[in-house]
């Protein structure tokens, strides 16, 4: 297991795998990291999340429960993830809610996509494999497997393998 960091709290029951890399002033609880993966400064992980192996988690991101990222993902500066889409502070009555007067809503990222700075995901959508969310959009529903997607609310724009092609093809 890694050293917690000084200003960091990492609760008993979060799950750690080998080699991960934990820097200061981070919040986890309840969630599990996989082996290798980084997890920038002022992060927070909630119960009940999941991150998988060789992720980089950037600084000032949080991400809530419900939340399933997979391996070798990448997650931008300050990303935001949602998990209710109705959230309200007190019931109908004026009383305060807790935790069974709401449902959480799951979001996953699959495996190889990447989230760019800023960007906020809401909750009940998959982002697909090897995906990639451009800095600053709003991903209101599911990315297909390898699209490029931008804006607010997030549009498809392409598709990272052809960006690959391109790039490949301009490198010879």
């Amino acid at each position: 297991m890694s050293s917690v960091p000084e200003f960091s709290r990492i609760a008993p029951d979060v799950k750690l795998g080998a080699a991960v890399e934990i820097h200061g002033f981070v919040n986890l609880y309840g969630c599990s990291i996989g082996d290798e993966t980084i997890v920038g400064a002022f992060v927070e992980v909630q119960r009940g999340a999941s991150i998988g192996k060789r992720c980089k988690i950037s600084t000032h991101t949080f991400i809530c429960e419900g939340v399933t990222i997979e391996d070798e993902c990448f997650i931008g500066h300050g990303v935001v993830f949602i998990n209710d889409r109705h959230p309200t502070a007190v019931n109908a009555d004026g009383s305060r809610q807790g935790r069974a007067d709401w449902q959480v809503i799951p979001t996953i990222v699959r495996q190889r996509a990447s989230v760019g700075s800023g960007a906020v995901i809401m909750c009940g959508v998959t982002i697909g494999q090897g995906a990639l969310i451009g800095a600053g959009a709003v991903v209101t529903k599911d990315v297909p497997d390898f699209a490029i997607v931008s804006g607010v609310p997030a549009k498809i724009v392409g598709d990272i393998r052809k960006r690959k092609q391109r790039t490949s093809a301009v490198a010879r």
